[in-house]
């Protein structure tokens, strides 16, 4: 089967189709990268240190250089459990990642139950829980009393409003926070549903004070500069640029394939002086166009180009 036995752009039904199977990355449920992921120098000291210094660590460098991809293999490694992601734009705000409260769901199940008490006096009993309509964000999990540290990923923090750092310093300087809707209604137990689809964690008169400060990597492209504060208190790592030998060992462990081999290495190359004169193109283009070529062997050099152009287009080009 060739590349044109897919879609053909005739309208025309083409009957039993069967696609390639997909990418290794492209598989669903996703499969953890932990195991093919390969630390730059560097990188191994710098997580060690945030480890023992229980800071945050701030990991910097374009898109698609598998920044968000070393927490998955910490949290294989010291068993810290499901990585919880926070995915930041610019409508983030702190008090999503620690808490959502559902009043307008708390309002409509109030009104429900008070028209089946209406109807049905003798049979309905109305109950009203605030805690069901509390959902802890993927901060406030983190922040959870445990024995182990969790691991949570703060993924593109430059893209966070110019006040998200600061209110955010301030949570992690302390390791706590507090829910309002549990204080002020003096409840002094609640159990809530956490962020990890886990539910009944327990929380005292509204506060959570962490017992293990967690493992949090936080990603940035360097779209927007950090305020110092936040700044001294991470631990920062900066991706290098990628080498034709990083790229190869990434191209066998994600492929099967040797880095040295047609077309791998030109494309390899290609890649790396690129990148050297300031293009921004990821990886993942790069592992994408090796699989897709890999699939059409029998393609001549015209279609080999023409799919290489089509993937491997700069980031931010049309």
């Amino acid at each position: 089967m060739n590349w044109n036995t897919y879609y053909r752009g005739t309208g025309t039904a083409a009957g039993d189709v069967r696609l390639p199977p997909p990418p290794p990355w492209r598989t669903f449920p996703r499969a953890s990268a932990a195991e093919v992921f390969h630390p730059p120098e560097g990188l191994v000291d710098a997580v060690n240190a945030a480890l023992c210094l229980r800071r945050p660590l701030l990991i910097t460098g374009p898109p698609g250089s598998g920044k968000s991809t070393v927490i998955e293999q910490v949290a294989a490694e010291l068993g810290l459990g499901q990585v919880l992601r926070w995915h930041i734009t610019s409508r983030s705000t702190l008090a999503d990642a620690l808490y959502r409260y559902d009043a307008l769901g708390r309002i409509h199940a109030q009104r429900l139950q008070h028209e089946l008490a209406r109807a049905r006096p003798e049979a309905v009993q109305v109950v009203d829980d605030v805690a069901e309509f509390l959902r802890l964000g993927p901060l406030g999990t983190a922040l959870l009393p445990s024995s182990r540290p969790r691991a949570l990923l703060i993924d593109e923090i430059d893209k966070a409003d110019l006040d998200l750092p600061g209110d955010l310093l301030d949570v992690l300087e302390r390791g706590e926070y507090r829910i309002a809707e549990l204080q002020r209604e003096g409840r002094d137990i609640a159990e809530i549903s956490g962020w990890d689809g886990e539910g009944g964690y327990r929380v005292e008169k509204g506060r959570v004070q962490c017992t293990e400060f967690p493992f949090i990597v936080m990603t940035s492209n360097e779209e927007q500069e950090l305020p110092s504060p936040f700044l001294r208190r991470c631990v920062r790592y900066e991706m290098p640029p990628p080498t034709v030998e990083l790229l190869g060992e990434v191209v066998r462990a994600h492929l099967g394939m040797d880095g040295e081999s047609e077309p791998a290495k030109t494309l390899i190359d290609s890649f790396v002086t690129r990148v050297g004169a300031g293009e921004r193109v990821a990886v993942d283009q790069l592992l994408g166009t090796l699989h897709i070529l890999r699939g059409v062997p029998e393609a001549n050099v015209g279609e080999r180009k023409r799919l290489e152009k089509l993937l491997m287009k700069a980031l931010g080009s049309a």
